[in-house]
């Protein structure tokens, strides 16, 4: 493949720096921006692109300046078509003004010209949907994602690799031989990438779901040695505790990045309750 050209941005912070500094003066809280339909009729919004508009951009007046970081779900504005995806654009925009980093749930994944479409889209300076980091599906083997490894290290943005989740379909592919995994391929894999970054955590984060319980004992998998940030979706409404995320992830607990969406939006719509509920979920992560 090509060299890519030049960033206009050389010299950006590399995103895993940026990320561990803010869970280290904010707390280890992720946000999704969840718009499912029942959420945006919970709120008395009407499941359009303007309900989808209020809800986000509420959200983001509401955490911007307690959470680490956001993650809209992506899928969630797709099916408003394209109005959906400006709602996304100026959501995205709306936490960049905020000062709150943003993980854009896409979990794209492809081989050649079309993950480097992918990579252009969510990463690179000047496209409208480009976010601080964006999560990647490794399933069609870990080398796919090049294009975006690439793009994300030069553009000093970030990317979220599947590794192990929480649903249970996963175990079916993730799990596949034992203490030699699919999953544990990943891991190892991550870590390597993660040597081109210098300091003590790497830009490529992996994404281990917060209710996995004893699986990564069970396939032996060493986070801690990935020096990249685990982000750990399923913290309140899926189950999982801060209790749950120090047991389960160990020594790579302070690695973790808790995510909760479901459990802090259902206070919503107004800003004081849904920034209540946030600090409610955030105060026990703070323990560390």
């Amino acid at each position: 493949m090509a060299e890519p050209e030049a960033a206009p941005t050389a010299g950006r912070e590399p995103f895993g720096s940026r990320l561990s500094r803010a869970m280290a003066h904010r707390g280890p809280l992720c946000v999704g921006i969840d718009p499912h339909p029942g959420l945006l009729k919970a709120w008395g919004l009407n499941d359009d692109a303007a309900g989808l508009e209020r809800f986000s951009l509420t959200v983001v007046e509401a955490v911007g300046s307690l959470a680490a970081a956001v993650k809209p779900q992506v899928a969630l504005y797709e099916r408003h078509g394209s109005a959906g995806i400006a709602v996304l654009e100026r959501t995205l925009a709306s936490a960049a003004d905020a000062g709150v980093l943003t993980i854009a749930d896409a979990k794209r994944g492809d081989i050649g010209s079309t993950m480097a479409a992918y990579a252009d889209a969510w990463l690179r300076d000047g496209s409208s949907l480009a976010a601080d980091s964006v999560t990647l599906s490794p399933y069609l083997g870990f080398e796919s994602l090049r294009p975006a490894l690439d793009l994300a290290a030069e553009y000093g943005r970030g990317v979220f690799v599947l590794a192990l989740t929480s649903n249970p379909e996963g175990a079916s592919v993730q799990h596949v031989g034992g203490v030699d995994s699919v999953a544990r391929r990943i891991v190892e894999a991550a870590a390597g990438e993660n040597s081109r970054y210098p300091g003590a955590l790497g830009s490529v984060g992996l994404v281990v779901g917060a209710t996995v319980g004893g699986a990564l004992q069970d396939l032996q998998l060493d986070l801690a040695a990935v020096r990249g940030i685990i982000l750990a979706p399923g913290l309140g409404a899926q189950g999982a505790t801060a209790a749950d995320l120090k047991e389960t992830f160990g020594s790579a607990y302070a690695q973790v990045l808790g995510t909760s969406s479901r459990d802090i939006l259902s206070a919503g719509p107004a800003v004081g309750a849904l920034r209540d509920a946030a600090r409610r979920t955030l105060e026990p992560l703070l323990a560390r």
